[in-house]
């Protein structure tokens, strides 16, 4: 279904040739002020409003036709960040609507797992859109990090699922954009949106935690969406070594190589799962294949697929370490002030639903004042992103300064 909401969903969950004019902007060396976060900002393309909203009104898409109103340019941003205490260089994907009558709020906006590194947001192909102009168009000033570990960052194994990486990765975009915005001359609005699926589900809480926490950032949330995160690490580990199978070994894959590489644990793969499997996902977790690809050739129960002395340890008093780890990066345990609401289909076996439910639980138990779960009736990890964004994009519409 080619609708701009069908592009913008899947732009949650994976990712020109024809490039233009290239602009880097200078650091500007003043003493005693902070470092920029900005390195450059490449403009890639433009595309016309009018494009955008003929693409919605011939689907059938009068709702989102009515929010198209700009035209957007298309940046590839490096910026930088940090990554275990060192400096590195990221990237990631701005639009920049064109033309707006007054001061704009910022979006950011956060991809889900992505084992490719073509689908890495600033990979923009003038070819496909990637459905975040759309919020470009409707009149936000719109980021989308890559994360660590893709494009200007390849060279890093992403740190699935580390809090402290996650949050930060997003705050120093959003400081560059803010670098750009005021050397260009654009106005914003103070208004900050967060949003997310999947892993940017995760990413979404992650940094609406690292900026709430440390109000020197001088940056204030106005609400945020996330969908479908893993929040509860814990507890979802714990359901997937309970017994039988879990469809999604790759993601097991990905964690536990991200943390014993994050953390520098630097334990052999053996020490976790069994043979072929600890030789074969060295292999596949290699920046060029699918998650499909990967499942596909990694076994689904996790007593085939883990080192059963892992496994042992796990399900008892050892593995101490990952079992800290999970706890220190689970999210459940913070409360969120601002306004916030979580997503999840209740046939989610990708990450399940109790995930979202326990979150929920435990946040407004500990006070959170802001805070509502949508429960999508019979929603997949793949068929609730649409619901999502049908109710997502209103509520912050409803809340978004007006002109």
């Amino acid at each position: 279904m080619k609708t701009i909401l069908y592009t913008l969903l899947l732009a949650f969950t994976t990712w020109c040739s024809a490039c233009n004019d290239t602009q880097v902007l200078e650091d500007q060396q003043v003493q005693q002020a902070p470092k920029e976060t900005l390195v450059s900002a490449e403009k890639l393309t433009t595309i016309p409003a009018a494009g955008l909203k003929e693409i919605a009104v011939s689907n059938g898409q009068g709702d989102l036709a009515a929010l198209v109103k700009y035209d957007v340019e298309v940046y590839r941003m490096i910026y930088l960040t940090q990554y275990n205490g060192k400096e590195v260089r990221a990237s990631g994907l701005m639009v920049v609507p064109l033309k707006l009558p007054g001061p704009a709020p910022i979006l950011s906006a956060h991809h889900g797992t992505t084992f490719d590194q073509k689908y890495a947001p600033s990979n923009f192909q003038l070819s496909s859109f990637t459905g975040f102009e759309a919020f470009g168009a409707a009149g936000y000033l719109t980021l989308v990090p890559d994360f660590l570990g893709y494009g200007e960052s390849k060279q890093i194994l992403h740190p699935y699922y580390d809090a402290k990486h996650s949050g930060t990765v997003v705050l120093d975009m959003i400081k560059a954009g803010q670098d750009f915005f005021k050397k260009n001359n654009i106005k914003t609005s103070g208004q900050l949106f967060l949003a997310g699926y999947s892993e940017g589900g995760y990413v979404t809480l992650a940094a609406k935690k690292e900026i709430e926490e440390n109000p020197g950032h001088g940056l204030t949330v106005t609400a945020s969406g996330a969908g479908a995160g893993g929040y509860d690490l814990e507890g979802m580990m714990a359901r997937v070594i309970s017994g039988g199978s879990y469809d999604y070994p790759a993601n097991l894959a990905f964690l536990l190589q991200a943390y014993n590489r994050t953390y520098s644990w630097n334990r052999p793969l053996t020490d976790f799962f069994q043979e072929p499997y600890a030789t074969r996902i060295q292999e596949l977790i290699d920046g060029t294949r699918t998650s499909s690809s990967i499942n596909s050739a990694l076994a689904k129960n996790p007593a085939e697929l883990f080192n059963p002395t892992f496994l042992a340890g796990l399900r008892g008093d050892g593995e101490l370490a990952l079992k800290a780890a999970l706890k220190r990066n689970s999210l459940k345990n913070w409360v969120p002030k601002g306004a916030a609401r979580l997503y999840h289909g209740t046939a989610d076996t990708m990450v399940p639903y109790e995930n979202s439910k326990v979150t929920y639980e435990a946040m407004k138990a500990a006070g959170a004042p802001d805070l509502k779960l949508v429960s999508i009736s019979g929603g997949t990890h793949f068929s609730t992103l649409e619901p999502m964004i049908k109710d997502l994009i209103p509520w912050i519409e409803s809340l978004k300064k007006q002109n």
